[in-house]
């Protein structure tokens, strides 16, 4: 079955097995998945994994495995709320160890379940068709690039992960007095990503994937990696959603046929 996407802020019914089921293997995911009457497992995921995921709950579907794949996509930050204020989720995949720290202090997630799935990297974007490289460099003159009205879209620099690696980034290399009255703080990675393809903002802080998939802009430069924390992806199941068909589709997120696609997208893959 197709995978069906729940977009922010949408709430959504949850049909749960109730037979338990020990872990399976990877190469046991499709068939633990298959078994039984159709189930859904619903997956709220950072908003720079859309694509990658898409792509992953269609090659589960190919797998025969009767189980309805639902994602909810936007900031880490927003779906830990979400899931904080009792929305229905089976899997909680965050950009950052913040807000899956969060989700594990608060008892929403197992923490025995959690694994680093992923890393990016954060890039410097610009519109196409005004795109030149730049070099970003500790003390770099930010008004010159930025000009008298240029301004820098990127997530909330105090909860969504994009805009708190940015901001750590900016001060790290000695910028953040300076950039920091340019920011245009948006909702997610892709909103901020919007913004710069549209040409309403001359440049973004994105993730290199997120870059990678836009088709009118650029990436101009990439921030040294000593700029700021790895950029990491926690995946955990959350508690008591921890369903047969739920353990099954987390196998496969793991397993080596979501591993390519992870790597088509730009992930690396630890």
């Amino acid at each position: 079955m197709m995978p069906f996407v729940l977009r922010q802020g949408l709430f959504f019914g949850l049909l749960l097995a109730t037979a338990g089921l020990a872990p399976v293997h990877a190469e046991e995911a499709a068939k633990a998945g298959a078994t039984g009457a159709e189930t859904t497992v619903t997956t709220f995921a950072a908003a720079s994994l859309t694509n990658a995921l898409e792509d992953i709950a269609k090659a589960y579907a190919a797998t025969g495995a009767k189980t309805q794949v639902k994602f909810s996509f936007t900031a880490s930050s927003a779906l830990a709320k979400q899931l904080e204020a009792g929305a229905p989720a089976n899997i909680f995949a965050s950009a950052d160890l913040k807000w899956m720290d969060y989700t594990d202090g608060k008892g929403l997630t197992l923490p025995d379940t959690r694994v680093k799935l992923l890393g990016n990297e954060l890039v410097l974007v610009a519109p196409a068709g005004t795109a030149k490289p730049v070099t970003i460099a500790k003390g770099m003159d930010i008004n010159a690039l930025l000009g008298a009205n240029g301004r820098i879209a990127t997530g909330l620099v105090d909860s969504v992960p994009v805009g708190v690696y940015a901001k750590t980034a900016f001060t790290n290399l000695g910028l953040w007095d300076k950039v920091s009255p340019r920011i245009v703080g948006t909702e997610s990675v892709r909103a901020a990503l919007a913004l710069v393809e549209r040409g309403e903002v001359s440049f973004g802080v994105v993730y290199a994937t997120d870059a990678a998939i836009a088709k009118n802009v650029k990436i101009v430069a990439s921030f040294p990696a000593d700029s700021y924390p790895p950029v990491e992806y926690p995946f955990a199941l959350v508690k008591g959603q921890d369903t047969p068909a739920t353990k099954a589709f987390f196998t496969f997120l793991q397993g080596p046929a979501a591993k390519e696609i992870y790597k088509k997208y730009g992930f690396s893959v630890k």
